[in-house]
C-alpha cells in the first residue's frame, strides 16, 4: 500500500471520526439537559465525571500502550503474535478496573447515598463496561490497521444511539433507579461496540469472495483467538517491548491530564497510525525513503496549520461567547459566577491540546524504543512539577489556577515534540514546523475579531436581553465569516490538501 494511499485512508478516518465526535457531543449535550429535568444535578455529575473517569482511566492503562505498539510497523509481522499480545490487555484490564474501583470505593469520599443512590454498583458496572470493551480490542485493532471506516461508524454510531435511547427511556420511566440507569447505558454501549466490531469480522472471514477478506491477515475466525505454538514465541517480544516503553508513558500522561480526549482525538489516532505506516522507526528522515518523507513532513505541516487555525479560531471566539454560551445553557446559576473565567481558560487550553495531539501523534510513531524511554523519564519530572504547581496555582486562584497548571504541562509536551520534529528532519530539505506561521494578514484578522467580539461581548451581552443576544451572536457570525474566508485566500497550501483528501474521500467510499 502506498504512501498516498494511507494517508487517503487516514483522512477518511479522521473526517468521519471527527463528525462522530461532533454528533456524539451534541447528542450528550441535548440527553444531559433532558436528563436534569428528571435526576438531580449530583447524580449527572458523578456520571460524568467520577463514574466516566473510573472507565476511561480503565480503558486507557489498559489498551493505550498496545494500541501504539501494534499499529506501527509495516504488513511485514506475524498477526497471531500480534493478536495474541492484545488479548493480554484483558487481564491488565480486569487488574486495572479492580484496582482503580477499589480506589473509587475505598479512598475517595462514598457520596451520600440519600442523594446518589447505588453508587457501588455504578462502580461496579463501568469498571465492567470497561472489561467488556478490551475483549473487542483485537477486532478494534485489526480493522483499524486495515482502516475499515464504514465498520468504524457503523459500530460507534449504533452503540452511541442505543445508549442514549435506553438512558432516555429509563430516566423517563424509571428515575428512581439513579446510578442504574447509566450503568445499565454504559454496559449495553460497550456490549453493542465488541459486538458489531466481531460480527462484522466473522461474517467476513466467512465470505471467502469478499475483497476486503483478501486483505486481512487471517483466514479463520479461530485465528482471532489467542494461540499456543510450539515453533515461535506467543508474542513478538520487539512489539512487546515497544509496548512496555509506550505503557509507561501512557501511565505518566494519564497522571498529567486525563482531559485530551476531545474532539481532536480522530486526528491524533488516523494519522498516527498514518506516520506509523508510512515511516521507519529509529531511522531519521534522511535515511528514509525520500518520497515518503516528503509526504509526511506535507501532512504534517498541513495538521499544524488545521490545528492552530482550530485551536486560535475556538480561543478568539471562546473568549467573546463563553458567558453567552453558559448564559443560555444553564442561565445565571452558570454565567454569573467564575464559569465564564473557567471557560475562557479553558478555550486557551484547547489551542494547546490541538497542536500537542499533532505534534505528539508526529513523535510517538517516529520514536524509537530507546527515544520513547527517555522520554518517559521527561515525563517523570514533568508530571512531578505538575503536581507541585497544580497545588501552588489552585490554592492562589482556585479552579482557574488547576488549567493554568494544564497549560503550562501541555506547553512544556509541545516544546518537547516541537524539538524532536525539528531534529528528525534537521538533515533534510522539508520543513513542516512552517505550518506553525501565520500570515500577518490573517494574524490581523484575529487579532482584530478578538477586539470586535470583546467589544461587542461588553455592551451586548448578557443582561440586556434576546435583541441584544441576537446582536452579540451576529457581530460573532460577521467576524467568523471573514476570519474563515481570509484563511480560504491566504493558506492556500491547506486548502489544496483538504480539499485534495476529501476529494480522496469521496472517491474511496464510492469505490467501496
Amino acid at each position: 500500500m502506498g504512501s498516498q494511499e494511507v494517508l487517503g485512508q487516514a483522512a477518511r478516518l479522521a473526517s468521519s471520526g471527527l463528525l462522530l465526535q461532533v454528533l456524539f457531543r451534541l447528542i450528550t449535550f441535548v440527553l444531559n439537559a433532558f436528563i436534569l429535568r428528571f435526576l438531580s444535578k449530583e447524580i449527572v455529575g458523578i456520571v460524568n465525571v467520577r463514574l466516566t473517569l473510573l472507565y476511561s482511566t480503565t480503558t486507557f492503562l489498559a489498551r493505550e500502550a498496545f494500541r501504539r505498539a501494534c499499529l506501527s510497523g509495516g504488513a511485514q509481522r506475524d498477526w497471531s503474535q500480534t493478536l495474541n499480545l492484545l488479548w493480554l490487555t484483558v487481564p491488565l484490564g480486569i487488574f486495572w478496573s479492580s484496582c482503580l474501583g477499589w480506589v473509587w470505593l475505598q479512598l475517595l469520599e462514598v457520596p451520600d447515598p440519600d442523594v446518589v443512590p447505588y453508587y457501588g454498583t455504578g462502580v461496579l458496572f463501568f469498571g465492567l463496561s470497561a472489561v467488556v470493551e478490551l475483549l473487542g480490542e483485537p477486532f478494534w485493532v485489526l480493522a483499524q490497521a486495515h482502516m475499515f471506516v464504514k465498520l468504524k461508524v457503523l459500530a460507534e454510531s449504533m452503540s452511541v444511539i442505543l445508549r442514549s435511547v435506553l438512558t432516555a427511556l429509563l430516566v423517563l420511566w424509571l428515575p428512581h433507579w439513579g446510578l442504574y440507569i447509566f450503568s445499565l447505558a454504559q454496559l449495553l454501549y460497550t456490549t453493542v461496540l465488541v459486538l458489531c466490531y466481531a460480527i462484522y469480522l466473522i461474517q467476513l472471514l466467512r465470505s471467502p469472495e469478499s475483497a476486503k477478506q483478501l486483505t486481512l491477515p487471517v483466514s479463520r475466525v479461530t485465528q482471532l483467538l489467542p494461540s499456543i505454538s510450539r515453533s515461535r514465541a506467543f508474542v513478538n517480544w520487539k512489539e512487546a517491548g515497544l509496548a512496555w516503553s509506550f505503557f509507561k508513558q501512557s501511565f505518566l500522561k494519564q497522571i498529567l491530564t486525563e482531559g485530551e480526549r476531545l474532539i481532536f482525538q480522530p486526528v491524533e489516532e488516523s494519522f498516527y497510525l498514518f506516520f506509523a505506516k508510512v515511516l521507519e522507526r529509529e531511522k531519521d528522515a534522511s535515511l528514509q525513503k525520500q518520497d515518503d518523507v516528503a509526504v509526511a513532513a506535507a501532512v504534517l505541516e498541513s495538521l499544524l496549520k488545521l490545528a492552530l487555525l482550530t485551536g486560535l479560531t475556538m480561543t478568539v471566539f471562546g473568549f467573546a461567547y463563553s458567558q453567552l454560551a453558559l448564559d443560555i445553557y444553564g442561565g445565571a446559576m452558570l454565567s454569573s459566577g467564575s464559569g465564564p473565567v473557567l471557560m475562557r481558560c479553558y478555550c486557551l487550553y484547547v489551542l494547546l491540546l490541538a497542536i500537542n495531539g499533532v505534534t505528539e501523534c508526529f513523535m510517538f510513531a517516529a520514536m524509537s524504543k530507546e527515544e520513547v524511554d527517555r522520554y518517559n523519564f521527561t515525563m517523570l519530572a514533568l508530571s512531578s512539577s505538575f503536581l507541585v504547581l497544580s497545588y501552588l496555582l489552585t490554592s492562589w486562584c482556585g479552579s482557574v489556577g488547576f488549567i493554568m497548571a494544564n497549560c503550562f504541562n501541555m506547553g512544556i509536551r509541545i516544546t518537547q515534540s516541537l524539538s524532536f520534529i525539528h531534529h528528525y528532519f534537521r538533515e533534510s530539505p522539508h520543513r513542516p514546523l512552517a505550518g506553525l506561521r501565520l500570515s500577518p494578514v490573517l494574524l490581523g484578522v484575529f487579532i482584530l475579531s478578538a477586539g470586535i467580539t470583546s467589544v461587542s461581548e461588553a455592551f451586548l451581552c448578557c443582561e440586556r436581553g434576546w435583541p441584544a443576544r441576537l446582536a452579540h451572536i451576529a457581530v460573532g457570525t460577521i467576524c467568523l465569516g471573514v476570519t474563515l474566508g481570509t484563511a480560504f485566500l491566504t493558506e492556500t497550501k491547506l486548502i489544496h490538501f483538504l480539499r485534495t483528501q476529501l476529494g480522496r474521500s469521496r472517491l474511496s467510499d464510492k469505490m467501496t
